[in-house]
């Protein structure tokens, strides 16, 4: 594979964005319609003990990318009830086009006491052509269980074969941070469905590690182009990742023949970071998708996509 950078195409700090949110586009998610590119995002607001929130915003781009037509105004989904999995906010919201419906699969998170977090998925639907979701019900519909005991979340939805699959990150274990916290181990594994909401976990780890058993894997995205599935993901080192950016996210690659059996080359995904600039010290959140016959991928820069995100065209 080989990518083109197109650059940083969206600064939260450039807009007014609902919610009171002032900083954070993470983990680009993009819905393409006939004359426009919707690309929906998480945001963050801060609580009333200084804590943060993530909410969901969108931006409407040309289909080059290259303008800006809208930012959302008004707020895309409510934060979950109280006590719910999604109680203090979404991150992904992953937007999945079923024939005329439109869903956004919940990335939910919420605090914990004896560690930091807790995530689950849950399902959202749009009646209004994406402007806004409304949730199917207050729980998720894919959470912990007897081998994922927690951290299920980063959910990204497609569909072949006339079945839904569900790409998702699953908690392996805690453990003691370079910090006052501990630190969280995830991996990549998949599910399928008959229908949107019930789904079957198949119960395996799908990327080998490259870097060492607590390599943390997150936000698998698929396409299937050429004859191949292709999955771009992020990961990084478990500890002194927020300050050292030889530890940040980086992007990994897998191609797969039936869905099941993935083999890891992250040597020829064809992108990296950057010389300087917003993405040299880290790429993460990424969002492959198609649009006008291309191939291309949204994905955050440094500091975990604070001061927005940028996009690649896959040059043939």
């Amino acid at each position: 594979m080989k990518w083109k950078k197109l650059g940083k195409i969206f600064d939260p700090r450039d807009h007014k964005l609902p919610n009171n949110c002032k900083e954070f586009a993470q983990s680009p998610q993009a819905l393409v319609f006939d004359n426009f590119v919707r690309i929906y995002f998480s945001c963050r607001e801060k609580d009333w003990n200084g804590k943060f929130i993530s909410h969901i915003a969108f931006v409407d781009f040309d289909k080059d990318f290259k303008n800006i037509i809208a930012v959302s105004k008004q707020k895309v989904i409510d934060r979950g009830k109280l006590g719910c999995y999604d109680e203090h906010g979404i991150f992904p919201l992953n937007i999945f086009r079923d024939k005329d419906k439109i869903f956004g699969y919940i990335g939910g998170w919420t605090r914990r006491v004896s560690v930091s977090v807790d995530t689950s998925i849950g399902i959202s639907e749009s009646k209004d052509n994406g402007l806004t979701f409304k949730r199917l019900g207050d729980g998720p519909v894919v959470s912990s269980s007897l081998h994922e005991p927690f951290l299920v979340g980063d959910p990204f939805v497609a569909k072949f074969d006339n079945l839904y699959y569900l790409w998702y990150i699953y908690g392996e274990k805690w453990i003691d941070g370079d910090s006052e916290h501990a630190e969280r181990i995830y991996k990549i594994a998949y599910a399928t469905s008959k229908d949107t909401i019930n789904w079957e976990k198949q119960h395996k780890k799908l990327i080998t590690d490259r870097l060492n058993n607590n390599e943390c894997q997150a936000l698998p995205s698929v396409i299937f182009h050429k004859n191949r599935y292709h999955m771009i993901f992020c990961y990084r080192q478990a500890i002194d990742f927020r300050n050292n950016h030889k530890n940040a996210y980086r992007l990994g690659y897998a191609y797969s023949k039936d869905l099941k059996n993935w083999i890891r080359d992250d040597e020829n995904l064809g992108i990296d970071v950057s010389k300087n600039g917003w993405d040299s010290e880290m790429m993460a959140y990424p969002n492959i998708f198609h649009c006008n016959n291309k191939v291309y991928l949204l994905y955050n820069g440094n500091n975990f996509g604070r001061f927005g995100f940028g996009i690649a065209v896959l040059e043939e």
